[in-house]
């Protein structure tokens, strides 16, 4: 009996098998360069999930006050968020490779600055100058990977999966980070967990710069048209203030963590609790990108803020370790969808040759509250503890409601269906 071979035509009434599914994440890394640059971007990227956490074990370790590391944490984190669009506007008219490969020199000078002033216990002078120097010439890689996938894909739903994609690295990053710095701070040396970042920095940086076929071409200013900011476009202001208040969240949490592992007795579980929280975030980011959604885009956002909020109101409940990793987990979930839409909600609401400063103003948002968040924790931990710090946090998750519901009505005018943008 001759069998058909494994390619033949399916005979009458054979079960016909499904469709082979393809990844969409493997489909877009396939795209010409596309896996190295988004590699090395994370590693560039490393920093931002250990800086925050690593100065404040650092500074709190060497001169005993959650206040003191949380104002030098801020300080950092706040002229990162500051620099980093006018950087991002520069890069948007020169390009990446001009823009940022002094300033990776810069970073790399304030960040070993920072930590040896740390170890000599300088004074608090230096302590901000260093960290502000290190945190204004980072520069923001998340919006330059992401300006290089809008360069690399023309097709929405395929640049949907991308954002996703470098949304759930962000997640890794906050995954991996808070939990190396600690273990180092904790068993090596307080200082110890600066210096992954600093390596990171500097080797991730130079590597994704090195790469220029995949870098967009400048975009020059057109004779005789006033050049105006990214934030002059509707939309964009409410948009930002969400983020400061969802970034209050994230820079609360990081502080709260700390001090709560520290009244449990056990320093060292505070990165695990907070690469719990970041696991959670990574888990919805996969789930969300993978899918093609229909619902307009403003919805999604709305939908993903309420329930950051939801979460956040949970704290309320942390009287244990084991139960406050449960609540992190489960309010981690509606991070990342959320950064995702805010992130495509921009690309909506600016010209294409505003792109790489509008992505920044998201991330510059975002960091604004995350040293909002951790300024104001680290002070209310000094007075009331761990408990007192949470407060901070679920307020920033009130907040980022309140806002958003306010701002629906402005979101909704630049509608994910609505694409016509000028040059």
């Amino acid at each position: 009996m001759v069998q058909n071979p494994p390619d033949a035509p399916d005979t009458p009434g054979a079960p016909s098998l499904p469709p082979r599914r393809t990844n969409p994440y493997a489909a877009v890394l396939r795209t010409p360069g596309a896996a190295k640059f988004s590699a090395a971007a994370v590693l560039a990227r490393l920093p931002m999930s250990m800086l925050g956490i690593g100065t404040v074990l650092m500074v709190e370790s060497l001169y005993d006050s959650y206040a003191l590391a949380g104002r030098v944490s801020a300080t950092l984190i706040l002229a990162q968020a500051l620099v980093s669009p006018q950087v991002a506007r520069i890069v948007d008219r020169h390009g990446q490779r001009r823009v940022m490969l002094p300033l990776i020199f810069l970073a790399a000078l304030g960040l070993g600055g920072l930590i040896v002033t740390g170890i000599m216990r300088g004074p608090e002078p230096l302590l901000y100058l260093t960290a502000a120097v290190a945190g204004g010439a980072s520069g923001s890689f998340g919006s330059f990977v992401r300006a290089r996938w809008s360069y690399v894909l023309t097709d929405p739903k395929t640049l949907h999966t991308a954002y996703s994609l470098e949304s759930a690295l962000d997640e890794f990053v906050f995954v991996v980070g808070p939990a190396v710095v600690t273990i180092l701070a904790t068993t090596v040396a307080p200082p110890a967990g600066l210096v992954v970042p600093l390596v990171a920095a500097f080797a991730g940086g130079w590597w994704f710069l090195s790469q220029r076929s995949t870098e967009p071409p400048p975009v020059p200013p057109v004779e005789g048209v006033r050049t105006t900011s990214a934030m002059r476009q509707s939309g964009m202001v409410p948009l930002v203030l969400v983020f400061i208040a969802m970034g209050t969240v994230l820079g609360g949490v990081d502080v709260a963590t700390i001090a709560f592992a520290e009244e449990q007795g056990v320093p060292g579980m505070a990165g695990i609790v907070l690469a719990i929280f970041a696991l959670g975030s990574l888990t919805s980011g996969l789930a969300y990108g993978a899918k093609h959604w229909v619902s307009p885009l403003w919805r999604r956002f709305v939908i993903g803020v309420v329930l950051l909020a939801v979460g956040t109101s949970l704290f309320s409940f942390a009287h244990t370790l084991p139960a406050l990793a449960a609540i992190m987990f489960v309010a981690g979930f509606a991070i990342a969808p959320t950064l995702i839409n805010g992130n495509a909600l921009v690309q909506n609401l600016v010209r294409p040759s505003q792109l790489t400063e509008g992505l920044a103003w998201v991330g510059t948002s975002l960091g604004i509250g995350v040293s909002i968040g951790a300024s104001l924790t680290g002070a209310r931990v000094d007075v009331g503890g761990a408990a007192a710090g949470f407060h901070v946090v679920m307020a920033g998750g009130a907040v980022s409601v309140i806002v958003t519901l306010i701002s629906v009505r402005s979101l909704r005018k630049d509608r994910s269906t609505e694409q016509i943008r000028t040059a």
